[in-house]
């Protein structure tokens, strides 16, 4: 057919990245547009799992998590002061959100003598158990004497996988070229923790 044409417009934030991009789709969202919302989450989805799963959550308490950030979002859409920050904004509320997660765990079922009979154990040996125990009790001591900045990062770049570089970098507000640096400088901190105590992990 000839004559015809589309009124269909490229949307405001084709070819945007990072903060550009988020601040674009969230002034579009504000105004209605799902595409936008859609593309929020498409974005920052991975960030906001990163820094659920790197405070030691399973993955539904996680995907719990996930949702109540959004479902945050989507509630303040309007009281947002600075759209260019989103991505922080997401890793702080994930944070909180995650450590209240941590906080209703319920408590373990006690295990009776009858139950501990019939049940065949699946963990390992007493003593492996003892030494894996002490190991994680040590790493876990040194990552708590980190700067916040250094644990942040790690929760981003090591724990539950890695989040992107471009994602880290918007969120803690930091160079892209400065992560990998940054995040070796902290892994090594730790590590000189743990020599010093009597051994690396």
């Amino acid at each position: 057919m000839t004559g015809v044409h589309t009124t269909e417009v490229d949307p405001p934030w084709e070819g945007l990245r990072g903060p550009e991009l988020f601040a674009v789709c969230l002034q579009a969202a504000r105004e209605g547009n799902r595409q936008a919302l859609n593309r929020l989450v498409s974005e920052l989805t991975p960030l906001v799992w990163n820094v659920a799963r790197g405070h030691g959550l399973d993955a539904h308490t996680a995907e719990d998590v996930v949702q109540t950030v959004w479902l945050a979002l989507f509630s303040h859409l309007d009281q947002l002061r600075e759209p260019r920050a989103l991505a922080g904004w997401l890793v702080t509320t994930a944070r909180h959100e995650a450590q209240r997660a941590n906080g209703r765990k319920a408590p373990p079922v006690p295990l009776t003598d009858e139950m501990a009979e019939s049940v065949p154990s699946t963990l390992p040996a007493p003593e492996a158990e003892v030494l894996r125990s002490e190991r994680d009790r040590r790493i876990w001591q040194a990552f708590g004497r980190l700067p916040h900045r250094c644990q942040e990062l790690l929760r981003l770049t090591v724990l539950a996988g890695r989040a992107e570089y471009r994602l880290v970098a918007e969120a803690l507000q930091m160079p892209r070229g400065s992560i990998g640096p940054n995040r070796g400088r902290c892994l090594k901190t730790m590590r000189e923790m743990l020599d010093f105590e009597g051994g690396s992990a």
